[in-house]
């Protein structure tokens, strides 16, 4: 069972279909195979679940459909099949994201690989070493995902020999896409790559590739360059399915040893043992082109999501997967005693929800999630607050 996040971008919905209907060439044979969305898209995960039922599977091996582990990952998608287990009586277990992986490295290679070539016959070649690489990821508001992105970036600068690199992130953390260009624009160098380290198109994409557009048009001594993102790559595929059959392993690989959730982390510590839910089930199966899909919705943007919504939560907004201006009020009493084992192998990734503890839903829907410390940071969210011109 892939499952993924979803989106409203009807392009990323499509790739990602795409996606699962190769995987099952890399899988052993006898296996059925099923995918669904934790959000706006359809089939949700718990129809793929169904289907899977429906053909006779007692057991089921789930996997996140993402690159790294954060809240999604850690806690959303878990929610939904431990609750669908324990309803229908069945055996799920739940696999590793994919993670800092080799394969995943070689296929974010050769993305930026064919990005210098298509530039090298278009403009001439750049050497190496006057070159500058881009890796932007998505941003979290985990520390260990976002440091993963970092990692995953130092591996193709050394592995590539460019002159120099700098991460940034589409989203909630620092830097963001355009304070990241607008500090590599002042570094001197001929060449720019960007590379978004995702798997998908959509609102995200557009945003990184806008924001290049955008600093390029204010840097134009410089060559810009858009590399492709990951998609549904060999080395992807490959990973996608190592992660599914490792669970069937005499020891299989524990998910998230990072985990903010049960580990005290820098800056972090005061999320060890919260409590975690599912909070997706609002949008869930909302499909691509529900009203605020688009930058047509917003007040705010041109030709591209900004992110400025994050900032002005009462405005119209096009990604209120971002926004969520319809609060979801849940009353948790955040314990330390709360079960989180995380499924060190074939388990169930086990958040746990012990519910003895007044679980109050006042569903005017908005859920209290433990703020991100930097949100304040000059070069994160507050840098996407500008007006137009």
């Amino acid at each position: 069972m892939l499952c993924g996040h979803g989106s409203r971008s009807q392009s990323a919905v499509d790739e990602f279909a795409n996606l699962a209907a190769r995987l099952p060439e890399h899988l052993p044979p006898d296996w059925q195979m099923e995918y669904g969305y934790l959000e706006f898209a359809n089939p949700v995960i718990r129809d793929g679940l169904d289907r899977l039922r429906d053909r006779g599977c007692t057991r089921i091996v789930a996997v996140p459909g993402m690159l790294f582990a954060a809240m999604h990952s850690k806690n959303d998608i878990p929610t939904v099949l431990s609750t669908y287990a324990a309803t229908h009586g069945i055996e799920v277990s739940y696999g590793r994201e994919l993670g800092v992986d080799p394969k995943m490295i070689a296929a974010a290679g050769d993305r930026i690989a064919a990005a210098v070539a298509e530039a090298d016959a278009t403009h001439g070649p750049v050497p190496a070493h006057d070159t500058c690489l881009v890796v932007i990821g998505r941003g979290a508001s985990d520390p260990d995902a976002n440091a993963n992105v970092a990692k995953v970036a130092r591996m193709l600068w050394e592995g590539m020999g460019f002159g120099w690199c700098e991460i940034g992130y589409s989203g909630v953390t620092f830097p963001l896409v355009e304070p990241c260009l607008e500090h590599v624009a002042k570094l001197g160098y001929r060449r720019v790559i960007v590379f978004p380290y995702f798997l998908f198109s959509g609102i995200l994409i557009d945003r990184i590739y806008g924001f290049t557009d955008r600093v390029a048009t204010a840097h134009p001594g410089i060559e810009w360059v858009k590399a492709g993102y990951l998609n549904n790559h060999p080395g992807v595929l490959a990973t996608f399915a190592e992660r599914a059959t490792e669970q069937l392993g005499e020891t299989p690989p524990p998910n998230c040893q990072m985990c903010k959730y049960r580990t005290q982390v820098l800056g972090f510590e005061a999320e060890v043992g919260a409590v975690q839910e599912s909070h997706h089930h609002h949008v869930e199966g909302q499909g691509a082109q529900a009203p605020g899909s688009t930058v047509a919705d917003c007040t705010l943007c041109d030709t591209f999501c900004t992110g400025e919504c994050r900032l002005a939560p009462e405005a119209p907004t096009h990604d209120p997967a971002q926004a969520h201006p319809h609060e979801h009020h849940h009353d948790h009493d955040h314990r330390p005693a709360h079960h989180h084992p995380h499924a060190d192998g074939h388990q169930h990734h086990g958040h746990h929800h012990d519910h003895g503890h007044g679980h109050q839903h006042d569903h005017d829907h908005g859920h209290h999630h433990a703020p991100y410390p930097h949100a304040d940071h000059p070069l994160g969210p507050e840098s996407a607050r500008r007006k137009k011109v």
